[in-house]
């Protein structure tokens, strides 16, 4: 695209003049309609999108305000009740953080525990860059994970030493920091994640979409439990700064990623729950997800002596296998996201051009700087925006889960696109 050139315009018909893309014989789904083994279609559930027969009229349907302003109940009293519950808990959290660090040591914690938090959200600003989720619902993950999830540990941790005891040969501290904190901690992370999936589920896609919130819960938790281990290094030692250096060391340089794993692997898990299965399943799910986080925190919770060995010969490599996972679910999504635009494309809401711009990286770059020439990149970016989300209500609606519903979510979103379309070319 450049930056003398005309919007391509595009042809209701997809090319074959009247606009209606062909049925599909029996059982047989068209070409590519599965690009990765993300989001598998199958066949008895592919139905063709909607024709555009009249483009002109779809344009002026809705205008873009009435759809940003739309928010469904379930969001709205998750985003209002994680509110009050974050104020409630900041009752409990604060006086236990200051009781145990004492107000210097909670102001400095507070400052360094930025640092690694900065970390985990800009990792989850880079995984979350294709399909933005909303900043009302990334708040109440980070609220969940820095306030609430800690009083919730807070609460259950005695119920938890009462009804469970140590094994033979095991002392209760080790019993605590091995069993304990890794089951009652990863339960309370993960309890905001099946929350967001119950009650806003159009926003909880598939596994990306779960990594993201799960990152941003255990960014929020390890920010507060940062507060707790860098203050106690400054009000229970001789030598707080030098305390203070180590501590921050191993949990701000060496792990500032530790939590966001161990939890990740729950997000990943309910998010392919979230595209596959109904809401009965997604709850075993979640109990299915608790397992590896469990486990994964459990185990590195008992490195001991040999802390360093376990670090490089375990950790590191959980560490790269997470990022590498996290790089194949992007480069899936985008397959499948270009995949489902083709479709409209086909059916004549998009041309292939088109396409091939809302479904790259480059692709987008390029047509934010082609439109911010004529002072419209934010109305360029919603159009992409609103594209992504499209195809995502499609993958939604070709999972066969509560389709009417869809469907209609399909039709504001298409309006939409034209409306974006026209607020970019006016």
């Amino acid at each position: 695209m450049t930056s003398n050139a005309p919007w391509p315009q595009h042809d209701p018909s997809g090319g074959r003049g009247n606009g209606q893309q062909p049925p599909w014989p029996g059982r047989d789904l068209p070409q590519q309609t599965n690009p990765t083994w993300m989001g598998q279609v199958r066949p008895d559930l592919y139905r063709a999108a909607p024709a555009n027969n009249n483009a002109p009229a779809v344009t002026t349907v809705m205008p873009p305000a009435a759809v940003r302003k739309r928010s469904s109940a379930g969001v709205a009293g998750l985003v209002g009740g994680g509110g009050f519950l974050a104020f409630a808990s900041l009752f409990l959290v604060l006086p236990y953080l200051v009781g145990n660090t004492g107000v210097t040591g909670f102001v400095i914690g507070f400052i360094a525990s930025l640092i690694p938090l900065g970390a985990v959200l800009l990792a989850v600003y880079l995984i979350d860059r294709w399909e933005p989720e909303p900043k009302r619902l990334l708040l109440f993950a980070f609220l969940w994970g820095a306030v609430v999830s800690i009083s919730v540990t807070l609460l259950i941790q005695p119920f938890f030493a009462l009804a469970a005891a140590p094994p033979a040969g095991m002392d209760y501290r080790t019993f605590a920091v091995t069993v304990q904190a890794p089951v009652v901690e990863e339960f309370a992370k993960s309890l905001g994640l099946l929350l967001l999936l119950l009650l806003a589920r159009k926003h909880f896609d598939g596994p990306v979409d779960g990594v993201v919130f799960a990152f941003t819960i255990a960014g929020g938790f390890a920010f507060t439990e940062n507060i707790l281990y860098f203050g106690r290094a400054i009000a229970e030692s001789s030598t707080p700064g030098a305390d203070l250096a180590v501590v921050f060391f191993l949990r701000g340089v060496m792990s500032p990623f530790a939590h966001a794993i161990f939890t990740g692997t729950t997000g990943l898990i309910l998010g392919f729950a979230a595209r596959r299965w109904h809401t009965g399943m997604s709850v075993v799910a979640f109990f299915a997800g608790l397992v590896p986080a469990m486990l994964l925190h459990s185990m590195w919770n008992s490195m001991g002596q040999d802390f360093l060995l376990q670090y490089i010969v375990v950790q590191v490599p959980i560490f790269v296998l997470a990022v590498i996972v996290i790089v194949l679910l992007r480069v899936a999504e985008n397959r499948l996201t270009r995949q489902r635009l083709l479709e409209y494309a086909a059916a004549g809401w998009f041309t292939p051009p088109e396409v091939d711009m809302l479904a790259t990286a480059g692709g987008r770059r390029a047509a934010v700087r082609w439109a911010k020439q004529f002072g419209r990149g934010q109305q360029m970016k919603a159009f992409l925006h609103a594209a992504t989300q499209l195809a995502f209500i499609r993958q939604r609606i070709l999972s066969g889960r509560d389709v009417p519903a869809h469907q209609l979510d399909e039709h504001r979103q298409l309006a939409e696109i034209s409306a974006r379309r026209d607020a970019v070319l006016r």
